[in-house]
């Protein structure tokens, strides 16, 4: 018997009345949260307007959910159809059962960013760069609803850290899985340590930082999706091509198109729209002073603050200053692009 080794929750859903909690749905909502809350801070500190994130946040999670759901049922649609289904097909609409696919997530999660972020004029590039650690931490915790339904689990192992998986999920009495839900939590908690530490440090843009992202994660989702043993592909098996699992296959296509992306816009420099241009038309009205106030020129919000100090005719000297003269480079070089 071995001397340690990580339980597996008796039960994933709580009763709240007749209304079902789910520990998988709970940790999906607390990534959520936890990625627009930092993102949005990231956009705001980048000049962006208060809200924006939010406000995007809605298309990308509708449509990262239906993404990552139809990612799975083809994957693994011979669990719902066909002659060997172990489930009912109506069963591929049950998302809380889990079953959701990063890879689809992602790829029509970002078609409803690109919705949102044409509608507001801004630019798709800086969103993505904005959102990149967010959806690291978001993964780190969402990993965690896999652990409730004993799932996502690998080989088996004598290691300390193994996992034990009840019968009823395909475990077996006395033998211990390598618990790969955790690896790759800690994989993604310190990929977005990385992507925030780059973000800073070298000042990725036109997203590239997203890139690297995609290429952190997909090198580490790699290895670990080497070490599973749950079926995707078929009921009671994992499909493989040359010893490799499909999703190995999308993480290797990926990981190789992040870093050709990363290497081609190594050069890339010009504006990037922060501000939608409707917002910005507001603020410019808005900062028109009323007559009579002594003719003063108000100081262009597209200057820096010690470019505003200097404007001509400026005679207040109470030393305060309302904000708008220290618009983010990103806004700047947009405005007098325009």
């Amino acid at each position: 018997m071995p001397l340690a080794s990580i339980p597996s929750p008796a039960e994933g859903v709580w009763y709240l009345g007749i209304i079902p909690i789910r520990a998988y749905a709970l940790c999906i909502v607390l990534g959520v949260i936890v990625a627009v809350w930092l993102s949005e801070r990231r956009w705001r500190d980048r000049g962006g307007q208060k809200g924006t994130i939010i406000d995007i946040a809605v298309p990308a999670v509708i449509f990262g959910l239906i993404g990552g759901r139809l990612y799975h049922v083809i994957t693994d649609w011979q669990t719902y159809f066909g002659e060997r289904a172990i489930k009912e097909p109506y069963q591929a609409l049950f998302i809380w059962e889990g079953g959701l696919g990063i890879w689809g997530a992602i790829a029509l999660g970002g078609v409803g960013v690109w919705i949102a972020c044409r509608r507001r004029g801004l630019s798709l590039s800086a969103v993505a760069d904005t959102v990149a650690p967010g959806i690291a931490f978001a993964q780190a915790i969402g990993r965690w609803g896999n652990w409730f339904n004993q799932e996502l689990y690998g080989s088996p192992t004598t290691l300390p850290w193994g996992l034990e998986i009840d019968q009823a999920h395909g475990g077996e009495p006395g033998v211990l899985y390598h618990p790969t839900f955790l690896y790759e939590s800690l994989w993604n908690l310190v990929l977005g340590f990385v992507l925030l530490y780059a973000g800073k440090r070298f000042t990725l843009r036109h997203g590239r930082l997203f890139a690297l992202y995609v290429a952190g994660y997909t090198l580490g989702r790699f290895w670990i999706e080497g070490l599973r043993i749950d079926p995707v592909g078929g009921v009671d098996h994992a499909v493989e091509l040359f010893g490799l699992r499909i999703n190995q296959y999308t993480a290797l296509a990926l990981f190789i198109g992040a870093l050709v992306y990363f290497w081609a816009t190594r050069n890339k420099t010009g504006d990037e729209v922060v501000v939608s241009p409707e917002a910005d038309a507001t603020a410019d009205a808005d900062a028109v002073p009323a007559s009579g106030d002594g003719g003063d020129d108000p100081a262009d919000p597209a200057h820096e603050a010690d470019q505003a100090d200097d404007t001509p005719g400026d005679t207040s000297d109470d030393g305060k200053s309302d904000g708008s003269d220290a618009a983010p480079r990103d806004v700047a070089e947009e405005k007098n692009a325009r």
